[in-house]
């Protein structure tokens, strides 16, 4: 069989106002990946990323850090925008409009924030929240099927690396797994940034083997830079 590396982008910019820009931890915990990977000797020959810029900004400190270990270059990436994260705030806000009692104080801590989108993400999954969404969740797990189904097309390539978001993943595990859709919800608010999950697969199915592990950042000098969003 062959083996597909899911890979979350790196820490990104939240609390900014462009959250899609990864922090220079983000580049250093994507450049770390790709040492790893080279020390490794992991060489992928078909790689597929979101056209966003945190993926594209990870998958280049992935890039420098395999070249800087190894010398390797990696083919150049499929992107599609197939898999890109969903609009979380704009679901968040979908949500409060529609229970303004849930809405946050002015001084909310993170963990307030992520409880609120936990209850708007499990709102969206059940089918619950559909109005001034800016995409349905049949909507989204059909274009995450989609992305799976083009993956199985290359099961003649040995090893597939996907740069993507944590909603995205955690649809793709939960697609994988025939899983409740909360399993989406709550896999994506527990994956760390630049985490691997690996799959194995054929033209006709995946199998799980690894979810959100952090071998790069191990060490205790790097678990430091462990975060989540």
């Amino acid at each position: 069989m062959s083996e597909v590396y899911f890979v979350r982008h790196g820490q990104a910019s939240f609390g900014s106002e462009n959250y899609d820009q990864l922090s220079q931890l983000g580049h250093l915990q994507s450049q770390l990946l790709g040492e790893y990977f080279a020390t490794q000797g992991l060489v992928f020959d078909y790689i597929i990323a979101g056209d966003m810029k945190r993926h594209q900004q990870t998958l280049d400190s992935i890039m420098q850090g395999l070249k800087n270990k190894s010398g390797h270059v990696l083919p150049k990436a499929d992107v599609n925008s197939k898999w890109n994260e969903f609009d979380f705030k704009q679901l968040v806000i979908a949500f409060l409009q529609k229970f303004p009692a849930h809405q946050l104080k002015e001084q909310a801590k993170p963990a307030d924030y992520f409880s609120l989108l936990k209850l708007a993400l499990n709102s969206w999954a059940s089918g619950e929240l559909t109005k001034n969404v800016p995409e349905h969740w049949h909507e989204f797990e059909q274009r995450i099927t989609d992305m799976l189904d083009e993956i199985k097309k290359n099961s003649d390539k040995k090893r597939v690396l996907v740069v993507s978001s944590g909603g995205s993943i955690a649809m793709a595990l939960r697609l994988i797994l025939q899983a409740p859709a909360t399993t989406m919800v709550n896999l994506n608010l527990q994956t760390r940034n630049s985490a691997l999950s690996h799959c194995y697969f054929n033209e006709s199915e995946f199998q799980l083997s690894q979810f959100n592990s952090l071998p790069h950042l191990a060490s205790v000098e790097s678990q430091q830079h462990i975060t989540y969003t």
